[in-house]
């Protein structure tokens, strides 16, 4: 996997180190993971991106080899914000100071939080699957409770699911090994069998219902705006467009220049389409691509300005 990219640790300060992996030449850009996989979700398609720009890809903190600081009362600890400054500090060190980033899933509300709180920083945002946190809610219903019952679960303290998804973590987080691949599968399986991951991850969720939907509020009623260029891209066998219509328009509450694209894939775009998706990035972010497949061609992806 990652033929030619370098894996390093990197310091990020409090304790905090993040398993991270680089390539390419050109205009960096940051690629954010979700749950509950690591950076090596990647592996498809950071090859393909890293054809025009240098690519990095961290686990986040709480994931993968990344560090596990212990949990804070209130779960700022693993916040979106604590997250996002983490990247900040890693590519600081990498020697890259202005970025674009891509988040996909919780790496998306890593990345929303990067540009909302650091628009010097962030040339480009890109948002695969994911509406904010605030956003879903604040729309939450009875049907978003069905579909994404797992967001209050994981979420919730009083009874921790830790424990029920430390007695079998395989048949909790159920993956297709081989459309994954085989490396890809064993990084992931070693990190949902370690329990300071599993509780990691269960405080991510933790924060999404509390400090992170703070963060998007207050943003809201102070009438902060995402300025950079912003891409949405999200999956047809997924549920975004069932729960919220057009993504690009809930976007559009959020920031200022907002772009769609929707590609025919499940949930793990990165995974399962990387050809198409590396494209539509590299369009997007003026690499030497071509421009963003119509619904007509092989790619499946239909597009929304």
């Amino acid at each position: 996997m990652f033929d030619g990219f370098e894996l390093r640790q990197v310091a990020v300060g409090d304790g905090v180190t993040l398993r991270v992996r680089t390539g390419g030449s050109g205009p960096p850009v940051l690629l954010l993971h979700g749950h509950p996989r690591t950076h090596v979700t990647w592996h498809k398609m950071a090859p393909l991106l890293a054809v025009g720009f240098t690519v990095v890809c961290l686990d986040l903190r709480g994931y993968g080899q990344s560090s596990k600081p212990p949990a804070e009362a209130d779960h700022s600890g693993y916040g979106k914000r604590a997250m996002a400054r983490d990247c900040v500090e890693a590519m600081r060190q990498l020697g890259h100071r202005n970025f674009a980033v891509v988040g996909h899933d919780r790496g998306a509300y890593v990345a929303q939080r990067l540009a909302a709180d650091h628009p010097e920083l962030v040339s480009h945002l890109v948002v695969m699957d994911a509406v904010p946190i605030g956003e879903a809610l604040a729309r939450c219903d009875a049907r978003f409770a069905a579909r994404w019952w797992h967001w209050f679960f994981l979420g919730q303290t009083a009874k921790p699911a830790e424990r029920v998804i430390d007695a079998d973590p395989d048949a909790w987080y159920q993956v297709d090994a081989k459309a994954m691949g085989e490396e890809a599968y064993a990084d992931l399986r070693q990190a949902l069998h370690d329990p300071a991951t599993v509780h990691a991850m269960c405080e991510d969720y933790r924060a999404g219902l509390t400090v992170d939907r703070d963060a998007d509020d207050a943003d809201r009623r102070a009438g902060r705006r995402i300025t950079c260029p912003t891409l949405v891209v999200w999956a047809t066998r997924d549920d975004l467009e069932d729960l919220y219509g057009d993504p690009v328009e809930v976007w559009r509450g959020w920031a200022d220049a907002v772009r769609g694209v929707a590609l025919e894939s499940g949930h793990h775009l990165a995974e399962e389409v990387p050809d198409q998706l590396a494209a539509v990035l590299q369009e997007f972010l003026g690499g030497p691509a071509g421009p963003i497949p119509s619904a007509e061609n092989e790619a499946g992806a239909v597009t929304a300005e």
